[in-house]
């Protein structure tokens, strides 16, 4: 695994924190939506389907900052929209830094290249960079030809700056697990710092909802997809618990954590989790207190819950998991492995 030493041991470091002070419903993760714009309408995104008057706004960084201590997560995830489309996504990003949240500015790269100089290469912040597969996978995915090369050359000139980068895969329904291996050792080859993985969910506004992949589907495919890793075969480096990697193969069975990746937007607090559309809270604390947890999760038999294995909501749980006696020894060993 390749996520930063920095970021585990202060993460460790919090969840044994929330552990002594008996606290259940706690963060991991801020999923903080600055803006809803964005310059790409994937087919599988229901961002910008928001009406004209919601893309037009974007939170300040004064509210980005408020949401963070309000919430008091660790890590800062910055989705969109397109975050870099912020006049004032340094400004958020430098401010999140002074505030040692370990950032991941999730971005399709197309104004990365141009955007570097704004930022300062530091240990708390990682850019994500949204990649769906190789060449014609991912300019499909998209549905922009183009962007796949773009999105590289960002990745090599950020590389050469100092910054961290990782990147973020969604897989659909119709994936190969060949794909993925030549997609894989190809992005290794580029020298990130870790990929993402994550099978995708009918996030309610996409207009695509035919390629969203069910819990068995997810489990058959991922085991294809990590079998040359799990043989040894492989070295890839994922930016996630090794646990949640054995969750998406079916050798863990997670129950959800819903309250793991709270997401504030111009809308406030929404209600969880952030793929569906149920509302909003004005402060983390109501969202905390008046959420009837029971309703999420496979274990509450929503339907909307029964086939998500989204890693918002159940790297939390790896990650809690991570920490627990018996998994101390292999979570180390994954870091300097």
């Amino acid at each position: 695994m390749s996520i930063n030493l920095k970021q585990a041991i202060e993460v460790g470091k919090y969840l044994v924190t929330q552990r002594l002070m008996g606290r259940k419903h706690y963060p991991l993760v801020l999923m903080l939506e600055p803006l809803f714009r964005c310059n790409l309408a994937c087919p599988g995104c229901g961002k910008i389907q928001h009406p004209d008057e919601i893309l037009k706004q974007q939170l300040t960084p004064e509210q980005c900052f408020k949401a963070a201590e309000e919430c008091g997560a660790p890590i800062v995830s910055i989705p969109g929209g397109e975050p870099l489309m912020h006049p004032q996504i340094d400004e958020i990003v430098r401010g999140l830094v002074a505030r040692r949240k370990f950032v991941y500015l999730c971005t399709n790269a197309l104004l990365l290249k141009q955007s570097l100089h704004k930022f300062t290469p530091s240990d708390y912040l990682s850019f994500s960079v949204h990649l769906d597969g190789l060449q014609e996978k991912h300019d499909h995915s998209v549905d922009r030809k183009g962007t796949f090369d773009l999105a590289v050359t960002a990745i090599k000139e950020a590389k050469a700056r100092g910054f961290r980068v990782t990147t973020n895969t969604t897989v659909f329904e119709g994936t190969t697990p060949e794909e993925m291996h030549e997609f894989f050792d190809f992005v290794s080859g580029l020298g990130v710092d870790g990929m993402m993985i994550s099978p995708g969910y009918s996030y309610e506004l996409a207009p695509d909802q035919d390629h969203f992949l069910k819990r068995e589907q997810t489990r058959a495919l991922f085991r294809e997809i990590l079998e040359p890793m799990k043989k040894g075969q492989k070295k890839w480096n994922f930016n996630h618990s090794p646990f949640f990697l054995d969750f998406l193969t079916g050798e863990k069975d997670y129950e959800c954590t819903p309250w793991g990746s709270p997401s504030y937007s111009v809308f406030g607090w929404q209600k969880p989790c952030y793929l569906l559309s149920e509302g909003h809270y004005k402060t983390f604390k109501e969202l905390i207190d008046k959420t009837d947890w029971s309703k999420y999760g496979r274990q509450s038999n929503n339907p909307k819950c029964a086939d998500c294995m989204v890693h918002c909501g159940y790297e939390p749980t790896a990650a809690v998991d991570a920490m627990s006696p018996g998994n101390i020894a292999r979570s180390v060993g994954s870091l300097i492995g």
